[in-house]
């Protein structure tokens, strides 16, 4: 397994989901790629998140309520025989009757905790293969052919590339020593379609360094612009410009 595969399996190994041979290889892969193990730190952390996000905590009076109904049922009468086995107490009768009861009351404490592990895991593998397919997009365009770059400074010492395949026809921009926008705002990434601005995706605010695949084909767009826009993105440009770059030509 070459290193750039290794490299899209990190959603994978974070939700347990390797086998065998994969994983041995993927953490021989973890203690030389700090980036990997980052990520899969950053996923392990996501996962636990979604988790806490959809937990559903059983009411804090099921048992007791469970226990408090379950006297009033009407218990099945014992065979004929099971009085005798049992010498004719109803001890047996109430100590099922408890049982059941605790029965009850865990099934629905575990059955909760089983569906927040079912979503959980399903979240994130969702979110793992989304993260997968964009890698692999990415990877397409900075291998394509006919991928060409163009590179710029930014403002306040960043540094940025462009990378345009027109077989492709998508564009991935490589941004290094960015600025963190300020509290409650995030970069936004345009096409430049002729002077019409088009919404590219965003980037990371957390990230100083990032690589983003442009979200859209590039089609006949012929440069990049980047705003700094409200937290979530805005349809248009709200705000001038902290960078410009010209797409390469053929």
């Amino acid at each position: 397994m070459s290193t750039a595969e290794l490299h899209t399996l990190t959603g994978a190994y974070a939700l347990h989901a390797l086998p065998e041979s994969e994983r041995q290889a993927f953490e021989r892969h973890l203690q030389d790629c700090e980036a990997c193990t980052q990520e899969v730190r950053e996923l392990s952390a996501t996962a636990a998140r979604l988790g806490l996000a959809v937990a559903e905590a059983p009411p804090r009076d099921l048992r007791d309520r469970v226990l408090r109904e379950i006297t009033t049922v009407r218990q099945e009468t014992p065979a004929h025989g099971r009085r005798e086995r049992t010498g004719g107490s109803g001890r047996t009768g109430r100590w099922y009757a408890y049982a059941l009861a605790a029965c009850i009351a865990a099934a629905a404490a575990f059955g909760g905790v089983a569906v927040w592990q079912n979503q959980v895991a399903q979240d994130a593998q969702q979110e793992a293969n989304q993260a997968q397919r964009q890698n692999e997009q990415l990877a397409q365009v900075l291998s394509a052919p006919d991928a060409k770059t163009s590179s710029a400074d930014l403002t306040g010492g960043a540094h940025g590339t462009v990378v345009v395949s027109q077989s492709q026809n998508r564009a991935v921009f490589l941004a290094s020593g960015m600025a963190q926008p300020p509290s409650g705002k995030v970069y936004q990434i345009w096409f430049n379609d002729a002077g019409t601005m088009r919404s590219a995706g965003l980037m990371d605010p957390k990230a100083s360094d990032d690589a983003v695949l442009l979200d859209g084909p590039v089609d006949q767009a012929s440069g990049m612009g980047i705003t700094v826009e409200p937290t979530g993105g805005s349809a248009e440009p709200t705000s001038d410009p902290v960078a410009l770059m010209e797409f390469p030509t053929a």
